[in-house]
C-alpha cells in the first residue's frame, strides 16, 4: 500500500464518521484517570516555553486538554470533517490540515510532539519514517508522547454507525515501538500500560510512551 492509499483511506473513513465519533467519545478523558495523568506528566515535562503539535488530533479533545494545562499547542489532522469539530469546540486554538509524514514545521522548531492514538493507521514499514519526521521537527531536549492500543492483532472497523466505510486499526507492542524510537534517535523517558476496562468497552491494553530527543 502506498502512502497515498492509506492516507486516502484514513481521511475518507474519518470524514464519514466525524460527527458520530465526536459524540461517542465526547467525554473520553473523564473516565480515564491514567490518560489524564500521562497527559499532565507530559505537559509538565514540556513546560510552557515552546510550541507543541498534536498530530492526528481528530476532534481536538487531547489538544484542548493539553491547552488547559498551559501548553502552547495546535492540532493537525488529515480529515477536514474532524478539523471542523476541533475548531468549533476549541475556537481559541489553531488546527491545520496535513499529514504527519510530511510536516510543514522547520527542523527543531517544536518543544513537543503528540501522537495520541494517531499512529495506529500507519503501516509498520512506514513507522521509521514517521518517527524520523517527529525527531526532525523536535528541538533538542523536546518530548514525544505516543498513545496506542497494545497488542499484535489489528482490529478492522466496518460500517461504523452505518457509514459505508471501513478501516484497520493497528495494535503495537510497546517494546516494538521503543526499539523503533531508539533507532530514530529518541531516548525513552517513561512508559505506562493500562489493563482493558470493560466499562469502557475495551478488549486490549492501552499503552503510553514518552520519549525525548537528545539535547
Amino acid at each position: 500500500m502506498t502512502d497515498s492509499d492509506f492516507l486516502t483511506a484514513t481521511r475518507t473513513f474519518y470524514d464519514a464518521i466525524a460527527e458520530d465519533y465526536a459524540d461517542r467519545f465526547r467525554d473520553e478523558l473523564a473516565g480515564r484517570p491514567l490518560e489524564r495523568a500521562v497527559l499532565a506528566l507530559y505537559a509538565e515535562l514540556v513546560g510552557s516555553e515552546g510550541e507543541v503539535a498534536d498530530l492526528g488530533c481528530g476532534p481536538g479533545r487531547a489538544t484542548g486538554f493539553l491547552a488547559s494545562l498551559g501548553l502552547d499547542v495546535h492540532g493537525l489532522d488529515l480529515s477536514e470533517s474532524m478539523l471542523a469539530i476541533a475548531r468549533r469546540e476549541n475556537p481559541e486554538l489553531r488546527f491545520e490540515k496535513g499529514s504527519m509524514l510530511e510536516l510543514g514545521h522547520t527542523d527543531g522548531s517544536l518543544a513537543g510532539v503528540v501522537s495520541w492514538y494517531s499512529s495506529i493507521h500507519t503501516p509498520v514499514d512506514r513507522l521509521p519514517s514517521l518517527f524520523g519526521e517527529f525527531h526532525r521537527v523536535l528541538r533538542p531536549g523536546g518530548h514525544l508522547l505516543l498513545g496506542f492500543q497494545a497488542g499484535d492483532v489489528p482490529r478492522r472497523h466496518d460500517r461504523p454507525w452505518g457509514h459505508p466505510v471501513s478501516l484497520e486499526f493497528q495494535r503495537r507492542r510497546p517494546e516494538q515501538l521503543v526499539e523503533l524510537l531508539t533507532t530514530a534517535g529518541f531516548a525513552l523517558h517513561s512508559q505506562a500500560v493500562r489493563e482493558p476496562d470493560e466499562a469502557l468497552e475495551e478488549s486490549v491494553q492501552q499503552a503510553f510512551l514518552i520519549a525525548r530527543k537528545a539535547a
